[in-house]
């Protein structure tokens, strides 16, 4: 696997450990299968983004501390220039550049997400976390699944929806679609 997941999947079973808290009370705590929170936590399967949030909110941590391993210090503005956000490649077929991880106490968490077109026509890979989230197409066009509803939305388009409820998306017409997503 990745040598990032490889660091974050330590830096997860570090923090549970800390805690004092089993592996199983927390993959229930964070609605997760046991099962499935261990191959996370060993770096033995890739890490959704949804997932990494409810950890980090879990244990009060910005959401790069847990993929950098080091705090954020910026507390009045910073500025992030174009292509040097923070890469955060969890998924094959989605690639987050984050716009604000070195900001502290962020009340949102800013991604361009790009999503690469599947030849393969697998199944969508659904995922929730808590909290609410904005996607703004900038470029192509991109299928949002979100609690069974299928939203298609072009370039301009965006939409607004309960982070809670297992939402998936997918690039259409074979073209990778790229838009801005904030996680509140």
């Amino acid at each position: 696997m990745n040598g990032q997941i490889q660091l974050i999947a330590s830096r997860i079973k570090e923090l549970r450990e800390i805690a004092g808290i089993s592996a199983e009370s927390l993959a229930h705590e964070l609605h997760t299968e046991p099962t499935l929170f261990l191959n996370y936590e060993s770096g033995n399967t890739d890490i959704p983004v949804g997932f990494l949030i409810k950890v980090a909110h879990r244990f009060n941590l910005e959401l790069s501390s847990l993929l950098r391993g080091d705090e954020p210090r910026l507390h009045v503005y910073t500025v992030v220039r174009k292509g040097k956000g923070l890469n955060v490649d969890r998924r094959k077929q989605y690639q987050y550049e984050s716009l604000a991880y070195n900001f502290i106490q962020k009340k949102a968490e800013p991604f361009v997400v790009t999503v690469v077109p599947d030849s393969t026509n697998a199944p969508l890979e659904f995922n929730s976390h808590p909290g609410q989230e904005f996607n703004y197409v900038l470029e192509g066009t991109l299928m949002i699944v979100v609690d069974g509803h299928e939203i298609i939305l072009n370039e301009g388009d965006s939409v607004y929806f309960d982070s809670a409820h297992p939402h998936a998306m997918k690039a259409l017409n074979n073209q990778p679609s790229r838009f801005l997503a904030f996680i509140v």
